[in-house]
């Protein structure tokens, strides 16, 4: 999906720069942040398709920001990356509202689905959002 808007967070300097450079050749726009707490900030300001997350992190893990960035916008759409993964924290993660959670190293073209269907995921949830306030505006005006 040509244009998809990503945010990828880790704090591993040199997988963050590699997978960036992969998914802007796939003519994915792509922000980058190395912490949590930077991740948390852009999303304050910023609206992505997909945020990819390293589950992993000092300071801010990746559960606690995952966390954080849904109860920003509650149609995040937050695919976790783990080298570190165990049942237990996936299952944190997907009952938390996390689309997925990958193994690293991920394959790119699974990851290219799932930015995929993250977009999918945003728009529908973004529209069924919006037809609900327009439903609420237009029976408070009863129209």
């Amino acid at each position: 999906m040509s244009g998809c808007k990503v945010l990828l967070v880790d704090d591993e300097k040199d997988f963050l720069e590699a997978l960036a450079l992969r998914l802007e050749a796939r003519k994915l726009t792509v922000d980058v942040a190395a912490t949590g707490e930077a991740a948390v900030a852009k999303a304050k300001t910023q609206s992505f398709d997909a945020i990819l997350l390293d589950l992993a992190m000092p300071g801010m893990d990746g559960i606690e920001a995952l966390k954080r960035l849904r109860e920003l916008n509650p149609d995040s759409q937050v695919v976790l990356l783990t080298g570190h993964a165990t049942v237990a924290k996936a299952t944190e993660a997907m009952r938390l509202g996390a689309l997925d959670v990958l193994e690293k190293p991920v394959d790119i073209e699974v990851l290219v689905e799932k930015i995929e269907q993250a977009a999918t995921n945003k728009v529908r949830l973004t529209e069924q959002r919006i037809g609900e306030e327009m439903t609420d505006i237009l029976r408070k005006k009863g129209w």
